[in-house]
């Protein structure tokens, strides 16, 4: 039994509107039992990647529980160096292989790389014409970028996965790709526990009865977004998806966009490093 809520992509389908983030989970035991703990405390939807190097261990967890593979959402990303029309058919093909769970409910374009980002997308399209992938998305696109794919092709992405949390509210654009049926989804929504100290949350959360984390991921969900909290640690797995029980005021909700001051704390795709231009 879960509590959990679906939001519907622009393709139809639906998704569980929090998942458990697996980046930097160690490969091997340390990923095996956090998907495991996270499915039996009522997740539905996994995130993972090829640049994780966890999709194997991901899907050995998913074969390893009682829930029907079709009541569970699996995602994965293409990596850089897969980037291209061939090679992006290649990757997903190897992806699905390494997860060993029939089909990928979202396969994501991790980063928007500049030259290559396009024929991507083409391949990606083909790849759900072909059933490999129900959904297809990117990671890391400015609306700039998103307004490109629009220009060349019929097909939108159903997702865009980017980091977002009170710190670091996108507002223009989240704006935007609610504009185009687009939904964003929200990774490191719990900064990296770097602002979980931070006195307007604590207050916030004490007044709520609730975690600064719960807080955190409450808000997210609120703002309508799907959110991707990470963690190893079981109590704290649970911990992330006891947030379907309370609701946040909108004067407080209020309160938490007010604490923006664009604190980003991954890689920053208006500020990309040389070596992955966009």
């Amino acid at each position: 039994m879960t509590n959990q809520l679906y939001m519907t992509m622009n393709d139809g389908y639906k998704i569980p509107v929090v998942g458990l983030g697996t980046w930097k989970s160690e490969p091997g035991d340390s990923t095996y039992n956090a998907v495991f703990d996270s499915i039996e405390a009522g997740y539905r939807h996994i995130d993972t990647a090829r640049a994780y190097d966890n999709e194997s261990d991901v899907g050995r967890a998913i074969n390893a529980v009682s829930v029907p593979r079709n009541d569970l959402f699996i995602t994965t990303k293409l990596w850089n160096k897969d980037q291209g029309y061939e090679t992006a058919l290649e990757a997903c093909e190897k992806s699905l292989a390494r997860l060993d769970c029939g089909y990928i409910d979202l396969y994501l374009i991790h980063w928007p790389l500049k030259d290559l980002r396009n024929d991507s997308w083409r391949a990606f399209i083909e790849l759900r014409n072909k059933g490999l992938c129900r959904s297809i998305g990117v990671s890391n696109f400015t609306i700039d970028n998103l307004k490109e794919l629009e220009s060349k092709y019929d097909i939108l992405p159903a997702i865009n996965q980017v980091e977002f949390h009170p710190y670091h509210y996108q507002r223009d654009l989240l704006e935007y790709c609610n504009s185009k049926n687009i939904i964003i989804e929200a990774y490191s929504p719990l900064v990296h526990a770097k602002r979980m100290d931070e006195p307007r949350l604590v207050k916030i959360s004490e007044e709520l009865g609730k975690t600064p984390a719960q807080v955190l991921i409450r808000w997210a969900i609120q703002r309508e977004m799907v959110v991707l909290p990470k963690s190893v640690n079981r109590d704290r797995i649970i911990e992330n998806f006891a947030v379907f029980d309370f609701e946040i005021p909108n004067s407080v909700m209020n309160q938490l966009d007010d604490l923006d001051e664009r604190y980003v704390t991954c890689w920053d795709p208006h500020n990309p490093p040389p070596y992955a231009p966009v």
